[in-house]
């Protein structure tokens, strides 16, 4: 299945519109993720762990909508957005919710 951020695909059709489909994830903190992030915070660098949880949570969500518009009879996705958030008690987990139009292109 076709996935991209554009409304169009350049040399190809939409035939038909399905419709939004989603896809969410939320993913909780790790303390010892957290402690070492916040070591690497203090002495500079790249946080890895939270980078994983991160791409994780993007591919996971991305699954789960791709899943839902195959399901309706799709072969596309355009306009996809990702969003992030934190939620729970002092942002304790994390939301990642992918959107977007689930079509059929030929």
């Amino acid at each position: 299945m076709l996935i991209t951020t554009t409304n169009s695909i350049e040399g190809k059709k939409v035939i038909k519109y399905i419709g939004l489909v989603s896809g969410e994830t939320i993913i909780g903190a790790n303390i010892f993720k957290d402690l070492f992030a916040g070591i690497r915070d203090i002495v500079g660098g790249r946080s890895g762990s939270y980078e994983q949880v991160l791409r994780e949570g993007k591919n996971t969500a991305i699954n789960e909508m791709q899943q839902y518009a195959a399901a309706m009879g799709a072969n596309a996705i355009i306009g996809v957005d990702l969003d992030y958030e934190t939620v729970g008690s002092g942002g304790s987990m994390l939301m990642v919710a992918a959107t977007g139009t689930a079509v059929i292109i030929e």
